[in-house]
């Protein structure tokens, strides 16, 4: 059974830096698509950021086009580790953030297109 373990969350003041990283479990998802979705509260899920592998060790990554200049995605650990470094934090940022991994490596900014889900980590901007 997959599993995924976000962790790194926590309260930032405006303009600072946080890194959530995503551990998997119980099977490799190293050819999976592997992303960030958050969920502010009152809204929808959307998408962040994901990876889709290519070969070997090399992935594409994808951004939503309102955060590509402040986050950045990355894979690690053989490709069961997925990163998120975010910065010059907004507080529009405050969100549960949540990884996500799926089969898929075309279809990749729904919340339908991922099979597997972690329980999310909360991030707050305040200050």
């Amino acid at each position: 059974q997959v599993q995924l373990v976000e962790s790194g969350g926590g309260l930032v003041q405006p303009g600072g830096s946080l890194r959530l990283s995503c551990a998997a479990s119980g099977r490799t998802l190293s050819s999976h698509t592997m992303g960030w979705f958050r969920q502010a509260p009152g809204k929808d899920r959307e998408f962040v950021a994901a990876t889709t592998w290519i070969d070997w060790s090399t992935y594409s990554r994808y951004y939503a086009d309102s955060l590509k200049d402040r986050f950045t995605i990355s894979r690690g650990n053989a490709g069961n580790t997925v990163l998120l470094l975010m910065n010059s934090l907004k507080r529009d940022d405050t969100a549960v953030y949540y990884c996500a991994a799926s089969p898929s490596g075309s279809r990749i900014v729904r919340v339908d297109d991922y099979e597997y889900w972690g329980q999310g980590t909360q991030v707050t901007v305040s200050s």
